[in-house]
């Protein structure tokens, strides 16, 4: 079985079909993008995979466990962290703050603990802060913790927004159009960043318009058009596949 395993997954909203019985297959350590013209249907799918949207029907299966239809919070603790288009950063709270912020999630201490500030919640607190540090600095950001996350540059808040989906324990990366807003040379960068996170093990399922950026990294790739899958395979079969290219350039004459 695979890592995570998406089987017709179909979302309803009146009478519109945003995303129509469509599936995929995620292997561990692969890196995943799914592409499309605007309006195609993938930010809602994510939203499908990440419990934003809930099904109106078909399966979500990760680590072969059922996990469609749960909430957000449900599927972030399950292993499942996202990026979003638009950075969402807590821009005035430092960078070591917006990646603590992220590991609340799995914090086991009660709020008797936090009121009286006992051992255990200072050890917590202590490894949080050990562990968060060495995300920062795995990331090359560690110099910047202090600053405010207003300040950095646009790059740098990319890679505290994936820090912050790091720092949930996911298993699972979704980063949603990570190249947006970036020059090539930052593109390039991210490149190496993304290579990066898979050599550390992460799973990444990529949302993205930048071609190059796609065609670069991707071990494989899933193209939807009007909702519905209509193509999947190794870069080089995407970029000759006819229907892909129809999809982007209109169909010939």
């Amino acid at each position: 079985m695979a890592f995570l395993e998406v089987k017709g997954i179909t979302k309803l909203f009146g009478g519109l079909t945003a995303v129509d019985k469509v599936s995929l297959q995620v292997e561990k350590g692969e890196i995943v993008s799914i592409i499309g013209p605007n309006g195609a249907g993938k930010t809602t799918l994510f939203n499908m995979l990440t419990g934003v949207y809930t099904l109106s029907e078909g399966e979500i299966i990760f680590e072969g466990k059922i996990i469609h239809n749960r909430t957000p919070q449900e599927i972030v603790q399950a292993g499942l962290a996202r990026t979003f288009q638009n950075i969402r950063l807590f821009a005035e709270m430092r960078v070591i703050e917006n990646v603590l912020v992220g590991m609340h999630i799995n914090t086991h201490y009660t709020f008797l603990d936090l009121l009286f500030r006992t051992k255990k919640f200072r050890s917590v607190e202590s490894e949080k802060h050990r562990t968060a540090v060495e995300i920062l600095e795995s990331i090359g950001l560690k110099d910047k913790m202090h600053n405010y996350a207003t300040n950095l540059p646009y790059g740098d808040q990319r890679r505290l927004e994936i820090a912050r989906a790091i720092s949930t324990n996911a298993k699972i990366l979704l980063l949603d159009e990570p190249a947006a807003g970036m020059n090539p040379q930052e593109s390039e960068e991210l490149l190496r960043f993304i290579r990066g996170l898979r050599d550390k093990g992460y799973t990444i399922i990529l949302i993205e318009h930048d071609m190059n950026v796609v065609m670069n990294i991707s071990d494989r790739i899933y193209v939807i058009d009007h909702g519905k899958k209509i193509a999947e395979g190794l870069p080089a079969e995407i970029a000759n596949n006819k229907k892909v290219i129809e999809a982007y350039l209109g169909r010939s004459e």
